[in-house]
């Protein structure tokens, strides 16, 4: 008499959750790490204190934000559609908030 597959493929599927995802760790997940580790050493404030700030004087949707380093200081550079379709840059002190360049597209 066959037995059923039912027991060997719910393990499979088990292990599938268990298990760790493999395979390279992706830049999103390094760039985190470097945010968090910013914030922790206070040379950064959190990322959604800075996005708080500025849509208070700019509305309108956040497509990208990365945390750079440019001459020892941490900036947030941040890309933001306004709601009349305009693309903003702008480079935020990530330790004040304060927009130390803006450009438009």
């Amino acid at each position: 008499m066959r037995q059923p597959l039912i027991l060997p493929v719910l393990l499979g599927l088990l292990g599938l959750l268990v298990l760790p995802p493999s395979g390279p760790v992706r830049a999103d997940d390094e760039d985190h790490d470097r945010a968090r580790d910013a914030v922790l050493a206070q040379r950064a404030r959190p990322l959604a204190e800075i996005l708080g700030r500025i849509a208070a004087t700019m509305p309108g949707k956040v497509l990208d934000a990365e945390l750079e380093t440019e001459d020892g200081r941490a900036l947030y550079e941040l890309k933001i559609l306004t709601p009349d379709g305009r693309l903003v840059e702008l480079s935020v002190d990530a330790a004040t908030g304060a927009i130390l360049e803006r450009e438009e597209e």
